[in-house]
């Protein structure tokens, strides 16, 4: 009888470790502000990306990714949450308390501050499923607290299911004491990331149980101003021969190839740990590139607007036995779909949870022809810039080069069909993405029924998600078209 219980109990801690085996950790790493054609493997040219190019080598590249929104802390609430800015009322980047937007000939709704404690995050529902998880660099979805971008002791990631979490801007200039001079870094040396560090400390660390780590990069975000003069030197040609200002652009080039240098630090941690096969890496941007910096085109617009280069993201996923390495995917998906693509990995339950995604494992595992068509929306009912609205640039082209006035809008793709929603004139354009990827046809006139049906859709599917509208000054009422 004895015998028969130990016998029972090592079956059941063997069946125990099996199971912890056979889970999926989970590699979640998010750029700042990386244009969609940033990297070499998207058809960059400024920028050499060897690490990220080998993700997508060693795995899929999405080629009709989609952040959720075209601006920081609205898209990262949006991800953590697998809903809309539009259902979350954070459409926005946070703001402290008491500050208003402005409005010009609407009011934009009043700002969102903290993502609130009851929405469910992909921490907490990763934890639920048994994962250890960990959030490192920028979190952005709370009140600044004591500094620019600093974390709530109520709203950070501790409180929004992250067990390990260091808050720090690692090398970004965003830190105080980024105080590295001319010539401290030789040629194909870097600057130390604790962003980076703190990441690989938490997949290093031995556990039974599988592991979600969320890597939040603050790369390539603004300021750009790159430490690394070796980088600078490498790409001051290249830059002044493209568009856009020359020493900015030259910055930036390091700035991505600093970037990329980072991911590949993780993704040789990973491999030393002989933790490849039982990880999904997945990889993308939080917007647009910015207008400024990166060069969009032929997409129209850039980070703040809703034309395609404002929500069109890389998009790169590894995921060994599951994903087919080299391959790419033409279908339309969206930072929203994270969530529940996270959930199914980790074999969690989010079926009592309200979520706008879809998993995207069967185009993981190649089975796009059963992928249906489905809609994607957007919104964002406010005036960009806050300030130097008047200086702006007024419409929005291809590779301006220069931030351009963005008014209420929202937008809706469905297959290739992409409308826009004007509030200020209530006009709406329409474009076939298929042949005409730059938006640079308004099709509105000639197919007046396909805008409507698209207008009518989009307004809907807003209203079920109990959206925000801007209102009018003299009535009072919202402009919901």
């Amino acid at each position: 009888m004895l015998r028969s219980f130990f016998g029972l109990l090592i079956l059941c801690l063997c069946l125990s470790t099996t199971h912890a085996a056979e889970k999926t950790n989970i590699v979640f790493i998010l750029s700042d502000d990386l244009g969609w054609k940033d990297l070499v493997c998207y058809g960059g040219s400024l920028a050499e990306t060897p690490h990220l190019d080998q993700l997508a080598a060693e795995g899929m590249k999405f080629t009709n990714a989609y952040s959720p929104a075209p601006i920081c802390s609205a898209s990262r609430a949006s991800i953590l949450t697998g809903k809309t800015p539009a259902r979350l009322h954070f459409e926005f980047v946070t703001k402290p308390a008491g500050v208003d937007p402005p409005f010009r000939e609407l009011l934009p709704p009043p700002y969102t501050q903290d993502l609130p404690l009851k929405e469910v995050t992909l921490g907490e529902m990763l934890q639920q499923a048994d994962y250890a998880t960990g959030f490192f660099g920028k979190w952005h979805v709370n009140e600044h607290f004591k500094r620019y971008l600093g974390w709530s002791p109520t709203h950070g990631p501790k409180q929004q299911g992250f067990q390990t979490a260091v808050e720090t801007f690692g090398s970004h200039p965003y830190a105080k004491k980024f105080d590295w001079k001319p010539g401290d870094f030789k040629t194909n040396e870097f600057p130390p990331d604790a962003v980076t560090d703190n990441a690989i400390s938490f997949l290093k660390q031995k556990r039974e149980q599988p592991f979600f780590l969320y890597l939040s990069y603050f790369h390539v975000h603004t300021p750009v101003r790159s430490p690394t003069d070796w980088l600078i030197e490498k790409y001051k040609d290249k830059a002044a021969a493209g568009p856009g200002e020359a020493k900015r652009r030259a910055h930036y080039g390091a700035f991505i190839e600093t970037l990329d240098h980072y991911v590949g630090q993780v993704m040789m941690a990973l491999d030393e740990q002989g933790l490849r096969d039982s990880t999904l890496i997945v990889f993308t941007s939080d917007n647009g590139g910015h207008p400024e910096y990166a060069e969009n085109g032929p997409l129209r617009g850039s980070k703040w607007n809703l034309y395609e280069a404002g929500i069109r993201v890389p998009f790169l996923v590894r995921w060994p036995k599951h994903v087919q390495a080299g391959s790419v995917c033409t279908k339309p998906v969206s930072g929203i779909d994270l969530f529940p693509t996270f959930c199914e990995v980790a074999g969690g339950n989010c079926s009592k949870l309200t979520l706008d995604g879809k998993s995207l494992v069967p185009l993981f595992e190649g089975k796009s022809a059963d992928w249906p068509t489905r809609a994607l929306t957007w919104h964002f009912p406010y005036y960009h810039p806050e300030k130097g609205y008047k200086k702006a640039k007024e419409s929005i082209g291809v590779n301006d080069f220069a931030v351009s006035k963005t008014r209420p809008v929202s937008a809706i793709r469905v297959g290739d069909s992409k409308l826009l929603q004007f509030y200020e004139s209530g006009k709406r354009e329409l474009y076939d993405l298929r042949s005409d990827p730059g938006e640079q046809h308004d099709l509105s006139n000639s197919q007046p029924e396909r805008t409507a049906q698209l207008g009518a859709q989009l307004k809907q599917m807003l209203q079920d998600m109990d959206a925000r509208y801007p209102t009018d000054p003299f009535t009072n009422q919202p402009k919901t078209d």
